[in-house]
């Protein structure tokens, strides 16, 4: 499945990239009446600007740096490393989120049927390979220096922050009984349900539980930081890309952004460098000491 994913997401990253050709934007009024400028050429001509561009800054990070890393991981996977399981069931989360979002999001195109294979292979991959792990465990495949404390408050920041984010976006067209800003000529606000109905309180649940040092706390805690340092990455290629297409978006936004995505990388690796692989011969003296 991992070969099958990394086949399709290659095709599907490297179809939209070469065919970003042309120049035919025009407005297009909304059903909320508001005027949206569509990108009008290849892959996601039916996108708006916003959304488009978006989504070549996430298809180039895809490219270069999701299939590699998710190849990298199943590599190590296959040596046997507890290192290389972690890294790969983050990464598989990562492709599972994207191409959910391309799935549910994105107008229609004729890579509908790859972005749900995609998006299917990387679910179930995804749901095997966490459930592989042992998780009784885990607390004994990390190392004591292990800053759980920082991860963990680090987590909880972040879910707060994003929570606070799109419920910031939401809250007021409720109460002002008016379309969100920002949703264009979309249908709802995907990426808002996804985070606020899954990733937010992934977050905060794994920070919880790895702050009273649960297994389950190590396995959600690894997953949650591995996919959310490679989507991070293509959220700052998105903002990137944004600001130089010419769209506005507030420098405190930017900020944040790569301020996050920067200490998500190096949360990710704290997590690698104090993961201690275990030896046949430490296997089976556990074994022993059980029995």
């Amino acid at each position: 499945m991992v070969v099958l994913i990394s086949l399709f997401s290659f095709v599907a990253a490297a179809f939209a990239i070469v065919k970003n050709q042309g120049q035919r934007q025009y407005e297009f009024k909304s059903i909320f009446g508001e005027s949206v400028p569509i990108y009008g050429k290849g892959l996601y001509q039916h996108d708006s600007i916003a959304m488009a561009t978006q989504t070549i800054a996430q298809d180039y990070v895809t490219l270069f740096l999701g299939i590699p890393l998710l190849i990298f991981a199943l590599i190590l996977t296959k040596r046997g490393l507890v290192k290389g399981r972690l890294l790969l069931t983050g990464t598989l989360g990562y492709f599972l989120y994207t191409y959910a979002s391309y799935s549910f999001l994105s107008m229609y195109n004729p890579m509908f049927l790859v972005y749900v294979m995609i998006m299917s292979a990387s679910f179930f991959a995804f749901t095997i390979t966490m459930m592989s792990m042992d998780i009784p465990s885990l607390p004994r495949v990390f190392k004591e220096l292990l800053p759980v404390k920082f991860i963990s408050g680090f987590l909880f920041v972040v879910s707060f922050v994003f929570g606070l984010m799109w419920l910031g976006k939401v809250v007021p067209s409720l109460i002002n009984h008016t379309a969100p800003e920002g949703l264009e000529h979309y249908t709802t606000l995907i990426i808002q349900a996804l985070d606020l109905g899954f990733v937010v309180p992934v977050g905060v649940l794994a920070a919880t539980l790895l702050m009273k040092r649960k297994p389950f706390g190590y396995l959600l805690a690894a997953i949650i930081t591995f996919k959310d340092t490679t989507l991070l990455t293509a959220l700052t290629a998105m903002v990137i890309l944004q600001v130089l297409t010419g769209i506005h978006i507030n420098p405190v936004i930017i900020a944040l952004i790569i301020i996050i995505n920067i200490i998500f990388i190096l949360t990710m690796i704290l997590i690698m460098k104090n993961v201690k692989e275990v030896t046949g011969t430490d296997h089976d003296n556990s074994k022993i000491q059980s029995y």
